[in-house]
C-alpha cells in the first residue's frame, strides 16, 4: 500500500530501445478539402403590387397614368416607392389604385 501511495523508493530508469524510434515527419501533407457546391434555391412566389398613379407637371393641367410594380406585400411601402420614382420626373403625383398581381 505504501508503494501505491508514495511510489517506489528508487525511481526505475525507463527502458530505452535504440531499435524503435518514434519520429514525426517535419512536413505533413494534408489533402485540400473541397468546398461543397451550394444548392441553388428555386425562387418561390415573389409578392408584387401594381400601383397606378396619375402624374403631371401642370396644376390642374394634363395628367398621365403611370403604372409602377413593387416587390412587396405592404401597400404603404409600394405606394411610397411608386411616388418616389414618379417625383423624379413629375411635379404632381396622385395615387389611383394599389392592387396585388
Amino acid at each position: 500500500m505504501r508503494r501505491a501511495l508514495f511510489g517506489d523508493p528508487e525511481p526505475s530508469a525507463p527502458a530505452i530501445h535504440p531499435d524503435v524510434q518514434d519520429t514525426v515527419p517535419d512536413v505533413v501533407i494534408v489533402q485540400p478539402v473541397k468546398a461543397e457546391k451550394k444548392k441553388s434555391v428555386s425562387k418561390g412566389f415573389t409578392p408584387r403590387l401594381r400601383v397606378t398613379l396619375r402624374v403631371g407637371n401642370e396644376f390642374e393641367g394634363e395628367m398621365h397614368e403611370m403604372v409602377h410594380e413593387a416587390d412587396t406585400l405592404s401597400s404603404l411601402v409600394a405606394e411610397q416607392e411608386a411616388t418616389k420614382t414618379a417625383r423624379k420626373k413629375f411635379r404632381f403625383v396622385e395615387v389611383v389604385t394599389v392592387k396585388s398581381m
